[in-house]
Parts: structure tokens; C-alpha cells; sequence
């Protein structure tokens, strides 16, 4: 476990996967992140690289050749990710290619991911270089988990998200059992700017949205104001997602989607695939911002 903490806030961050999992008040210990319960969910906030979600019978192809990339990708879960550099307010952590991933992934890499605290935000940096021989395709994308309600008198129905700009998108379905991404919508907003949290939103699994105008959501209380802003200037997917029964929310800024039901499984031809030219570098950041109000 590493740490890093100033006068505001205290955050930690897991070396196996390099997974944020505690943000909390330095003054008075409000916790902000799920807690992982895993007997609903065991995880905190997850990176994902270099898949997001479901991928069609588990697999992608390449130039002919099948590759079985795990749903979210190798980041989570991962142990070989090791500490790359450390500041007085920020730490960096780095995993390379290696004879084990090009089994399931057709391209050398370096991926970074830096953790850093200013003041009342966190900022979480990707950085992915191309270190092959060859045009590298990918995706990325963060799953943080928090926790709602955040205080002990209130209810999950007590919360709901404020988004930056009023919006008219709907949801793409997705394909239960599988993951993928059903032809299907739903309306969500009907040119509002909030959406409601209640247990059952998620029952039908998560909100995946694509053309979201704003570049911030708020975790708002009725009781308490804004709890906290994801602000994600670079991503244009975006998931909202519990487990039916959990207290918690995840605001997910992906660059990158689940496969569709209609793929073609060209990991070329993936919706929302990113390509990085040789020897390229690529960077993304999302930040947590936590209200001064609460620290």
C-alpha cells in the first residue's frame, strides 16, 4: 500500500493493480471511496487497459491472429505493475509488455499511471507509449467506486448526479450475461442536468452514454451538497454503475467501449479503439475534486 497526504486529504493506492482505494478527510476521517465489500463488490476503482468491458467470445483478432484479452483488460488485478517514481505528491506506476501479455495482446507498451494530490483533487494521469515495431490499438479508461451515502443519517435515494451541461442522452443497453453492447437505448434525460440514484437504475447493469456533453459529473446529497466532481476533459464514453445492492456509485470516463453484439471482433475496426503510431506517446487524465465544505 502506498500513500500520499497533505492537509486536506489522504489517499491510498494498492500495488497490485496500482488501484486508488481509500480518499478520506485528513480532519475528520469522512471516507469517500467504497470499501470493496466483497460480498457485494471487491474492488475500488479499477484501471482499465487496454480493453473496456465485454469483449465478443472473449476474444479480439489481429492481423489473423486471436487474442484472448480479459474483460477491462491486465491492469486490474495485476501484480507486476511496480512503483516507477515517487514526489513529495504524487506517485507513478508502470507496467511493460512482456513475453506473458503478448500472448494475449499484440503489442509492446509502457503504461503509466500517476496518482497525484493537490489540495482537495486527486489526479489520475495515463500514459501509454508505443514501444513496438508496429501501430498499436488500445483503449483505457478508470472504474473509481464511491461511496454513497457518504454519511451515516442518509440513504442511497438521498443522492443524485448533477451533470455539467443538461443532457438529452440515452443509455446503450447492454446484453446481460454477456456485457456487450445491445443495438438498443433507453432514455435517461429529457434535457435535464441530474440524475437520481436509486438501487434498481442499475438492475438492467450500467448506463453507458456516448455522447454525453459534459466533461463533469457531481456526486450531490440532498442533505449535504456536492460530495465530490469526476471531471474527465479527454474521455467520450462514459459509465455510470453499481451492483443492485451496493452503496456505492461509479462515475467511469472511458476512451473506449465494451464490444458491440454486431462486432466483427477486428480489434482495428473496435468502436472506439485508439491507435498510437510507433515509438507515439499518449496521455488522459481524470481528476476527483472533493468539496472543501467536508474536509
Amino acid at each position: 500500500m502506498y500513500t500520499l497526504k497533505n492537509d486536506k486529504l489522504k489517499i491510498a493506492i494498492k500495488k497490485i493493480g496500482a488501484e486508488l482505494c481509500e480518499i478520506s478527510s485528513v480532519k475528520n476521517n469522512t471516507q469517500f471511496m467504497w470499501d470493496a465489500n466483497p460480498d457485494v463488490w471487491g474492488s475500488y476503482a479499477p484501471n482499465l487497459f487496454p480493453v473496456i468491458g465485454a469483449l465478443k467470445d472473449n476474444s479480439v483478432t489481429f492481423e489473423g491472429e486471436t487474442y484472448n484479452t480479459p474483460r477491462h483488460g491486465f491492469i486490474r488485478h495485476n501484480k507486476d505493475i511496480s512503483l516507477h517514481s515517487e514526489t513529495d505528491n504524487s506517485l507513478t506506476f508502470k507496467l511493460g509488455s512482456n513475453a506473458e501479455l503478448l500472448k494475449i495482446y499484440p503489442f509492446k507498451f509502457e503504461f503509466f499511471i500517476t496518482f497525484t494530490l493537490n489540495e482537495n483533487m486527486v489526479t489520475v494521469s495515463h500514459t501509454v507509449k508505443n514501444t513496438d515495431t508496429k501501430t498499436m490499438y488500445f483503449s483505457l479508461g478508470g472504474h473509481p467506486a464511491f461511496k454513497c451515502p457518504v454519511f451515516e443519517d442518509e440513504a442511497y435515494d438521498d443522492y443524485f448526479l448533477e451533470f455539467e451541461h443538461n443532457e438529452n442522452s440515452k443509455r446503450h443497453l447492454i446484453e446481460m450475461g454477456s456485457g456487450l453492447i445491445l443495438n438498443e437505448t433507453e432514455p435517461v434525460f429529457n434535457n435535464t442536468n441530474t440524475l437520481p440514484l436509486k438501487h434498481e437504475l442499475f438492475e438492467v447493469d450500467a448506463l453507458v452514454f456516448k455522447d454525453l456533453k459534459s466533461k463533469w459529473i457531481s456526486l450531490n446529497s440532498k442533505n449535504h451538497g456536492e460530495i465530490l466532481k469526476v471531471s474527465y476533459p479527454k474521455f467520450n464514453y462514459m459509465g455510470i454503475w453499481a451492483k443492485p445492492n451496493g452503496d456505492y456509485v461509479c462515475i467511469e470516463p472511458w476512451l473506449g467501449i465494451a464490444d458491440s453484439v454486431d462486432t466483427n471482433g477486428n480489434l482495428k475496426d473496435k468502436e472506439g479503439i485508439l491507435s498510437l503510431e510507433v515509438g507515439g506517446e499518449f496521455e488522459a487524465s481524470y481528476s476527483i475534486a472533493i468539496s472543501e465544505k467536508l474536509l
